[in-house]
C-alpha cells in the first residue's frame, strides 16, 4: 500500500518561509511523479507543483513560480515555500501517480494521497 506523510506546515508570517516534506514509503520514487496541491477555505484542490519521478522535471503553477521550489531525494519529496502571501493559507497535499508520459497536474491524474498539513500566513 503506497504511503505518503505531509509534514511541515505551520503558522507563518507574510513573507516567510515554510518548507514541506512528503515522505514516501511502500513504493520506489524513481517510479512515481508527485505533486503538491492545496485546498484553502471554501475553494477548491488547485495544484500548486509537481515532480516527474525519474528524470527530475518539474511544473509550477503560476501563483507558485519564482516562490516555491520543489525537490527529492531518496524517499522524500520537499516544497520549500519563501515569501509566503495570505493567499497560500491553505491544507496542502502531496500525492502520487505511477510515472507516465508528461507530468500530470490536476488532482484527477494522481491515485494516492497524503492526508495534508496545514499552513496559515498571518500577521
Amino acid at each position: 500500500q503506497v504511503q505518503l506523510v505531509e509534514s511541515g506546515g505551520g503558522l507563518v508570517q507574510p513573507g516567510g518561509s515554510l518548507r514541506l516534506s512528503c515522505v514516501v514509503s511502500r513504493f520506489n520514487l524513481d517510479l512515481y511523479d508527485i505533486g503538491w496541491f492545496r485546498q484553502a477555505p471554501g475553494k477548491e484542490l488547485v495544484g500548486v507543483s509537481a515532480i516527474n519521478g525519474h528524470a527530475g522535471n518539474t511544473w509550477y503553477a503560476d501563483s507558485a513560480k519564482g516562490r516555491f521550489t520543489i525537490s527529492r531525494d531518496k524517499n522524500t519529496v520537499y516544497l520549500q515555500m519563501n515569501n509566503l502571501k495570505p493567499e497560500d493559507t491553505a491544507v496542502y497535499y502531496c500525492a502520487a501517480v505511477l510515472r507516465r508520459v508528461g507530468l500530470p497536474t490536476r488532482p484527477r491524474d494522481y491515485t494516492h494521497w497524503g492526508r495534508g498539513t496545514h499552513v496559515t500566513v498571518s500577521s
